[in-house]
């Protein structure tokens, strides 16, 4: 009775467990040989390969001064990047006049001054670049009820990243034959459940390239995608330089380290030892 209801328990813990060892391994085995998992909601994006992916690469800094000029021109009218300041940006887009320069071109509510109200004045370097709506209120009603997301930690905030943006963005299509999308709504295979509510942004020529770059739909998208990857990690160059450093200094330690136990134990490791016998 006993061991009839110990083997009925064993098999209720084992066989959720033999199932979910069994999915593993073939998901590491469909991986191994590049299958792409798709349903009937969306496509998964495929990795590209982008330069900054290594462990000692830094990001392509003429796409991201491409990236924010899309930005600018093309998103900025419905997104912001509320995290990201005008100081940030010294260095990267533009030089500190230019940076200023840009800021002056926005007015940033302030206060409340001497009388308790507040005002507008000209942007600074220390003030975060302003998003195109007051409130999320304003911004639905400006969208026909859709909220567009804050773009500066997105890279981040979705799954397969960068790729993700890349691949919204040129992603646009006709329906497949049966898919139903409703009024307001768009199909883009990459956007889970297909339908979203931005429409296609990009086409090819839209944006004149201060570099003369040919602005092509997918080369504004890598730009783009390439510029909100560097707002979700300003700090990615540094990090990877400090990584570096502090790598060097500890194999610098570990010889030093080790040469000093070989040196401080070699009279030891060295020494001979004889014993003899006293003569009676």
């Amino acid at each position: 009775m006993f061991s009839a209801s110990l083997g009925r328990n064993l098999g209720r813990v084992a066989a959720p467990a033999v199932l979910g060892g069994a999915a593993l391994i073939a998901a590491e085995r469909d991986s191994s040989l590049g299958v792409s998992k798709c349903n009937e909601d969306h496509i998964p994006s495929i990795d590209l390969g982008w330069s900054h992916h290594g462990a000692l690469a830094s990001f392509d800094y003429k796409s991201i001064r491409r990236g924010f000029q899309v930005y600018r021109q093309v998103c900025a009218s419905c997104h912001s990047i509320d995290k990201i300041s005008f100081r940030t940006l010294v260095g990267v887009t533009h030089d500190e006049a230019g940076a200023k320069k840009l800021a002056e071109s926005y007015e940033v509510v302030d206060g409340p001054n001497d009388e308790g109200e507040m005002f507008e004045r000209p942007g600074k370097l220390s003030d975060t670049i302003p998003g195109p709506y007051q409130n999320e209120e304003q911004a639905r009603a400006s969208n026909g009820g859709a909220y567009p997301p804050d773009l500066s930690l997105m890279v981040k905030a979705r799954h397969y990243g960068i790729d993700y943006i890349f691949h919204l963005l040129t992603g646009y299509m006709e329906p497949p034959e049966g898919k139903v999308i409703l009024p307001g709504l768009h199909y883009n295979p990459y956007f889970p459940g297909g339908a979203i509510a931005m429409a296609k942004q990009l086409v090819d020529g839209q944006v004149e390239y201060e570099d003369g770059t040919p602005a092509t739909e997918t080369q504004m998208a890598k730009d783009v995608a390439a510029f909100l990857a560097w707002t979700a990690e300003p700090e990615h160059d540094e990090r990877k330089l400090s990584g570096m450093q502090w790598m060097f200094a500890i194999l610098a330690g570990l010889a030093i380290t080790g040469f000093y136990k070989r040196f401080r134990w070699s009279i030891y490791k060295t020494r001979k030892i004889s014993y003899t016998s006293k003569s009676k």
